[in-house]
């Protein structure tokens, strides 16, 4: 491959703030002088970012909900990054733009059917935006097993990003290693540098002056033997977390071929060029952002001491996943449908590819009174995958608005199951939740999911129900 290869990948995310049941983002008086976060942190970041051309710099995946709202909140913005990333498509035959499953699930922690739902549906939002196949994958917090990697594979990925502690390697650091998977398949990892990484991340003053990164950070590491260098962050830190540092990741990625002997390229193209990377083995169930394997969005551990509801609320969200996907299930076998395939195949209405009057007519086969029960638990089976959301569960206490948004999903889902079978899950549900309390505060999870289901509670013949799961009253 020449000159070793440098690429800086950016993680944009954002929590989904839309609240449960409306859909709509309430106001945020944190995010002054912005009406919310979601619009503060675009224009402190991925506008600036858009404007200079850096989602052509570098790898990167932006959340399919996050790239949704932008889309509809900064046209503008949105097709400068399409058109970025296409440019670098159209050159390379590859792009430098990666998927990420759709609502952000650890997927380690998820069901083998709510893991390929997650990763059909990030590729086919990569595919609506993007125009192209992604060939690689960023794995929510990079959590990961065998399971999710051979899922990808199946899938058409060939390649993720992960932490240096994920991988055991019998050879010199090299950046980038095949993962032998069951089956006879493999996948490539690239490594990220966990010094070049942490600085970037870590340390605002490293990141003041691009040519003095370049010097103390970048250049130390590039005496290692590694063929390929990555530097892997929040893509939110160049210009919300690290004001300015849009301009800095511009003239840093400008400045490496002439202040150093790397190559700056990114993961496709790298993968493309290289002959036979080595091998390593897998450390299974660990992420980026918590040492203690997936534990953080699975019960307490030292990220979050004392978050013993977290175990509590995962076991709740379990029971109520079962409970819809049973009734789910049977009423789709007694159709003759395939319950996965129709699940999976939904993301078409969620696109907007589709209208959802058209998917049950055709895909479904269902009219009237039948149409009307399809929609409503495909409605349930979007909202169930929501509860999931790895951001319910990162923070220590179950008051926040991202445990009480996946708390809302539930109670959403519940009711528009109800709604079809004419029975109650409801106090299953809440017998669970009850026993769930806040930390600090006295509420408990059992009040949160009375709240949103309350509001959630509609009649079928006096709603229509859109493919997001919103209400809309029929006159």
């Amino acid at each position: 491959m020449g000159n070793k290869q440098f690429f800086i990948h950016g993680h944009f995310y954002q929590p989904p703030r839309e609240d449960a049941i409306t859909g709509l983002i309430p106001d945020e008086p944190g995010a002054t002088p912005y009406k919310n976060w979601n619009e503060r942190i675009h224009n402190e970041c991925y506008r600036p970012n858009a404007r200079i051309g850096n989602f052509s710099r570098i790898s990167f995946n932006i959340g399919p909900t996050l790239l949704d709202w932008m889309q509809w909140h900064d046209g503008l913005s949105y097709q400068a990054i399409i058109e970025q990333e296409n440019a670098i498509y159209t050159r390379y035959g590859v792009g430098n733009g990666m998927a990420q499953p759709y609502n952000h699930t650890i997927l380690p922690l998820a069901s083998t059917s709510d893991k390929v739902t997650q990763i059909k549906w990030g590729i086919a939002d990569f595919i609506h935006h993007f125009g192209h196949h992604p060939l690689g994958m960023w794995l929510p917090e990079t959590a990961v097993d065998i399971e999710t990697l051979s899922i990808l594979v199946d899938h058409g990925i060939q390649f993720t990003i992960l932490a240096p502690w994920q991988v055991k390697t019998e050879t010199i650091d090299e950046g980038i290693y095949r993962i032998n998977l069951p089956g006879n398949r493999l996948i490539h990892v690239f490594i990220y540098d966990r010094g070049l990484s942490t600085s970037l991340s870590f340390n605002p003053g490293a990141t003041v002056n691009a040519d003095y990164f370049i010097r103390d950070h970048l250049m130390q590491s590039t005496e290692s033997s590694s063929r390929v260098l990555c530097a892997a962050s929040d893509g939110e830190l160049y210009g919300h977390h690290q004001p300015f540092r849009e301009m800095f990741l511009a003239h840093l990625i400008d400045r490496i071929p002439t202040l150093t002997n790397l190559s700056v390229s990114f993961p496709a193209k790298i993968l493309r060029e290289t002959e036979a990377a080595p091998y390593a083995e897998l450390i299974p169930n660990t992420s980026w952002s918590c040492h203690h394997g997936v534990s953080r969005w699975e019960k307490e551990c030292e990220c979050t001491p004392g978050a013993v509801w977290k175990s509590m609320l995962r076991t709740a969200l379990d029971v109520i996943a079962s409970q819809i996907d049973e009734v789910f299930d049977r009423f789709l076998i007694n159709k003759g449908l395939d319950p996965s395939f129709i699940r999976n195949d939904y993301i078409q209405v969620l696109l907007g590819e589709t209208s959802i009057e058209e998917y049950l007519e055709q895909r479904c086969k269902c009219q009237n009174g039948d149409a009307l029960m399809m929609r409503a638990l495909l409605n349930a089976q979007v909202a169930r995958q929501k509860m999931y959301t790895s951001c319910g569960f990162f923070f220590d206490e179950i008051s926040r608005i991202e445990p009480r948004n996946n708390i809302g999903y539930a109670a959403q889902a519940i009711a528009w199951t109800e709604q079809v079978i004419g029975s109650k899950l409801m106090p299953d549900a809440l017998r669970l939740l009850n026993k769930i309390e806040s930390q600090h505060l006295s509420i408990n999870a059992g009040r949160i999911f009375t709240d949103y289901y309350q509001n959630a509670v509609v009649d079928l013949q006096s709603y229509s129900i859109s493919s997001d799961g919103s209400l809309a009253g029929v006159a």
